[in-house]
């Protein structure tokens, strides 16, 4: 989360669009701000060590992986050292060490490419195809097949594609993701950044949020960029990537992922941009593709142009701005707009909007003609301004409606497949699904909602049971007896208060 105020016009952090005419190899390092301002914990270019769980990983199994891993924490080292280097070489890092590092950390049982084969399959004669795609690698003649396409229901009952690549082609991303990672966050990635990056969560983005709205917040920019991962364009990826990586031949091969195509019911589709979404360096590259289009940019915006305080806290292609004034909200807004469209980029008319929210929301919304103010969603929670018993302002998060009735819909169909399974393995089944739920939206304040999902699942997994026979309804003491014997974990909270894991100064 980042917040300021105005600031000296000469306070210019580097803006890819100001330099689009230059075509020197030079690496432009952004300045810091002197008065800039985020919290202790995330500064902007020098995050300290991050609070809670760090990124999983497997213990290495080898000398060799050990030291790959060695490898990519000097990386990480440089990168932090030299913020204004530009790195070389760096293909010659991806060997059979660091590819066996990331063969074990691929899910065991992820769905195939296109190629049909699984993660065991793949791994009966590991060392000998390691070696080779090692050499291929070297040699560059490595191409990646083709992605999987498949598809997910969103909570709007659309649908979600998703690029499944094969087993090879994800153990050489992951590899290169290693690779990468450490360069970018020891010497690029911006602290308001949280989205698929090592030792941040969903819920560090949400504790952010939470915090900048108790200051002084008074207007929230809900944007949604529209199908992101589908429109990212290749020739400003390339550019934004060149601006830190001078290894032509690491460039092409990520380059090489963009454009490897879509298999879909045995036709392949060319591809001209984007990034699929499923493939185990999208996540990267798109933190790379809104670290120059977006977050620098917003923090030179609010340099030059905020009147009052701004606040951002971006997840991914999610994000959300909150501010001191009016003026300052509906300015980002247009900006915004012409801003992303230099990129390819474009603002979702319907799900971007400007409303009131804060300290002053529930009095001052009578003004736009409400009984009561807005309310906007983020990573799965709807925001509502609400007063405490002492009438001032205070933050409610729910459970998002969209998300619960989504996840309802599923189950329901889950619920209805499984009805035949013995009891004991459906009661197992359901309790794992009740206790993740709990695990995600359990945040302070979100008990009630908490407790009506439990009680819908149950109404759903009894009537599915009933239906297993010709007998009728059960009675009232029927369900009591059964849910004594069967009882679906209790709705509980399981995160901590914001503020007791973020604190602004």
């Amino acid at each position: 989360m980042v917040s300021g105020r105005q600031r000296g016009e000469g306070d210019t952090p580097y803006d890819p669009v100001d330099s689009a005419s230059e075509k020197s190899d030079a690496v432009i390092v952004p300045r810091r701000p002197e008065n800039s301002r985020v919290t202790p914990e995330e500064p902007e270019e020098e995050r300290t060590k991050a609070k809670g769980k760090p990124a999983q990983r497997n213990a290495s199994r080898t000398q060799g992986r050990q030291d790959a891993l060695t490898h990519l924490e000097r990386v990480g080292e440089r990168a932090k050292r030299t913020k204004d280097e530009r790195f070389n070489n760096l293909l010659s890092f991806v060997k059979v060490p660091l590819l066996e590092e990331a063969y074990r950390r691929l899910h065991k049982r992820a769905a195939p490419g296109v190629d049909g084969e699984t993660w065991e399959q793949y791994g009966q004669d590991l060392e000998a195809r390691l070696a080779d795609l090692q050499d291929r690698v070297h040699r560059g003649s490595y191409h990646p097949q083709p992605v999987r396409r498949a598809y997910i229901e969103k909570a709007d009952g659309r649908k979600r594609p998703l690029g499944i690549p094969a087993v090879e082609d994800k153990i050489l991303q992951g590899a290169v993701r290693m690779l990468l990672e450490p360069i970018y966050e020891n010497g690029a990635f911006l602290g308001y950044s949280y989205g698929f990056r090592p030792g941040r969560s969903q819920h560090d983005a949400l504790d952010a949020l939470y915090a900048a709205l108790g200051r002084k917040t008074n207007w929230v920019l809900e944007a949604d960029i529209r199908s992101f991962y589908d429109t990212i364009d290749h020739g400003w990826m390339q550019r934004f990537i060149e601006h830190r990586i001078g290894d032509r031949r690491l460039v092409k091969l990520l380059m090489k992922w963009l454009k490897a195509g879509v298999m879909e019911d045995g036709e392949l589709h060319v591809v001209k941009e984007g990034a699929p979404q499923g493939a185990g360096i999208s996540p990267l590259l798109a933190n790379i593709y809104l670290h120059y289009v977006l977050d620098l940019w917003v923090r030179s915006w609010r340099n030059r142009h905020a009147q009052g305080e701004v606040y951002f806290v971006r997840y991914a292609d999610d994000f959300v701005m909150g501010f001191q004034y009016e003026q300052d909200a509906r300015a980002m807004r247009a900006a915004l707009a012409e801003r992303l469209s230099t990129f390819g980029l474009e603002l979702h008319p319907d799900k971007t909007r400007v409303l009131r929210f804060g300290r002053f929301a529930r009095r001052d919304s009578v003004k736009d003609g409400r009984e009561r103010p807005e309310t906007f969603n983020f990573l799965g929670l709807t925001h509502i301004s609400a007063e405490g018993q002492d009438g001032r302002f205070r933050l409610v998060r729910r459970t998002s409606r969209k998300k619960r009735t989504a996840k309802l819909r599923s189950l329901r169909d889950e619920i209805r497949r499984r009805r035949h399974e013995p009891v004991e393995e459906q009661y197992r089944w359901l309790s794992s699904v009740v206790r993740g739920h709990y695990n995600y939206y359990g945040v302070p304040g979100n008990f009630q909602s908490l407790s009506v999902f439990r009680q819908q699942v149950r109404r759903m997994w009894h009537a599915a049971l009933q239906r297993r026979s010709q007998r009728a309804d059960w009675t009232s003491e029927q369900h009591t007896k059964f849910e004594t014997k069967f009882p679906l974990p209790r709705a509980r909270i399981t995160h901590p208060h914001p503020l007791s894991r973020f604190t602004l100064p």
